[in-house]
């Protein structure tokens, strides 16, 4: 069985180098979200709820006018 064409590849398939997946990120945006509980003794004593958004400014200032 031989491998299908480059071309035919999906897009999950093709690689993409690092430099392209910053300017991915920078040009759309990304946020992540986490939460961590610090516990004694099964008691939650400390709760932390985070929130990163990963984004250029030119991108954060352009999804700003379009939501006004």
């Amino acid at each position: 069985m031989t491998a299908p064409p480059s071309s035919s590849r999906s897009a999950l398939q093709q690689q993409v180098t690092l430099l392209e997946l910053v300017d991915r990120v920078l040009s759309k945006g990304v946020v992540l979200t986490g939460d961590v509980t610090l516990s004694v003794a099964g008691v939650d004593l400390v709760y932390l709820g985070l929130r990163l958004l990963l984004t250029s400014v030119s991108t954060l200032e352009r999804l700003d006018t379009e939501s006004s």
